[in-house]
């Protein structure tokens, strides 16, 4: 496997020469050449000079399929028609920014209300906007500071919730009894965790400090860690847990939303906490997102006991992007969308068969992965279990063969309104050769 890698890395440079000398160029004027560190890996990333649709032009010229789609951002496609349009005639008839309320601000809040089942929101910018409100809100509402968050999860860049983002397993104490990793430029406040899929230890947690603890933050389905699904009867639990100790409920939702199914990833797996923070999927490729739920909670923010503000909140050339999703993502086109990806992972899973690798699919809503363990994996400690030198020739197999993936090694692959079976259908002959070539 290590020579099959070898040649992997040797060919995708022959291949990039321009995004090479791009990133060599942007390092000059951003750190590491890029605009968000997550983008950038050796020797360079591929930088990217138009997309359509489901595809790429990268700055060589060549045309790549994209399965990342911005982590659920590019649910509609690229360049959306039906957002073009709505965003077309907000730039030209409507206005970018009034910093007042608005019509169109109102009427995409009635709609997230009945399609989300929220009481109550507010319009952000991005998830890590969405997440720091939620918590505050918590604090406001329930007059307490700690908080508690998953072991290995991701939620944006506020300070309390970059303790044990995939930590180094040295660091972090025993399975099941996980010790806090505080980055150094860190200012977290109190943040306990716990393990995904564990109601014993969010019990014991709760137990020893509930009095103390705002929220709960959690991903109903984690997607930074490829995608792990919740065991049966779990984020009931979690809610029972919640409800015993006074302690806000939050879902975010910010790489789930309308990636999991029409109404989100709360309604399909029928568990309603009290606040859920959504962006990337909502907003057609703008920068948009939201937090709301119950109104008792929401009340903090009308009585003014949490302060929410932002000039861009709600602004109307985001609102008509999201108009413009809103109308795209119907019932309909997400299950069709859905029912593409469970056909490329059913194809997959034969492969897995075929040539008995150590791998299994995950998939949930439009999203899917491939996870190099031949067991579930349910937690963090089960993911860094994985094999990650195969994670990383998957992933590269596929770049080198025009596929792009998330490069994280724990991504998933997003298959949006505008893929077809047959661009689904080079994913999985790209990942037939990649068998192949593990087994001869």
């Amino acid at each position: 496997m290590s020579q099959l890698l070898a040649a992997e890395w040797e060919r995708f440079t022959s291949w990039s020469h321009a995004s090479g000398e791009h990133n060599a160029r942007a390092s000059q004027s951003l750190p590491l050449g890029v605009t968000s560190s997550f983008q950038h890996w050796e020797p360079y990333p591929i930088s990217i000079a138009s997309a359509r649709g489901a595809w790429l032009t990268d700055v060589d010229g060549n045309r790549l399929l994209d399965l990342s789609m911005g982590f659920g951002a590019m649910l509609v496609g690229h360049l959306n028609p039906h957002v073009v349009e709505r965003v077309t005639e907000a730039l030209n008839h409507t206005g970018t920014l009034f910093v007042t309320p608005s019509p169109q601000a109102t009427e995409m809040a009635e709609r997230y209300q009945a399609r989300f089942g929220l009481d109550m929101l507010r319009f952000t910018n991005s998830g890590t906007e969405s997440l720091m409100y939620a918590i505050r809100c918590a604090r406001a509402y329930t007059q307490r500071k700690a908080i508690i968050k998953i072991e290995g999860g991701y939620h944006g860049g506020y300070d309390a919730l970059q303790v044990s983002v995939k930590p180094e397993l040295a660091d972090i104490g025993p399975a099941d009894a996980p010790i806090p990793d505080v980055p150094f430029d860190v200012e977290a406040g109190t943040v306990h965790v716990v393990a995904y899929n564990d109601l014993d230890q969010l019990h014991r947690v709760l137990a020893e400090h509930g009095s103390d603890v705002a929220a709960l933050v959690i991903e109903p389905v984690i997607e930074n860690l490829s995608i792990v699904v919740p065991d049966e009867g779990y984020l009931a639990g979690v809610r029972a847990a919640c409800d015993e100790h006074g302690v806000v409920l939050i879902f975010d939702e910010v790489k789930t939303g309308l990636t999991a199914g029409y109404a989100g990833a709360a309604q399909r797996l029928g568990v309603q906490p009290d606040l859920i923070t959504l962006a990337k999927s909502i907003g057609g490729g703008l920068p948009l997102a939201a937090f709301g739920g119950k109104r008792e909670v929401m009340q903090v923010v009308v009585d003014g006991r949490m302060a929410h503000f932002g000039t861009y909140n709600g602004n109307p050339l985001v609102m008509a992007a999201a108009l413009a999703v809103d109308e795209v993502c119907t019932h309909e086109a997400l299950e069709a969308a859905e029912a593409m990806n469970n056909r490329a992972m059913q194809a997959i899973d034969e492969i897995i068969r075929q040539y008995e690798l150590p791998a299994h699919t995950v998939g949930f809503g439009v999203k899917g992965c491939v996870t190099w363990s031949a067991s579930p994996v349910r937690n963090y400690r089960d993911y860094k279990a994985t094999d990650f030198q195969l994670a990383e020739l998957s992933w590269l197999w596929g770049v080198n063969r025009r596929v792009l993936t998330p490069p994280g090694l724990d991504e998933q692959w997003l298959v949006s309104l505008a893929h077809t079976d047959e661009d689904m259908a080079i994913l999985v002959e790209d990942f037939r050769e990649l068998a192949k070539a593990l087994r001869q």
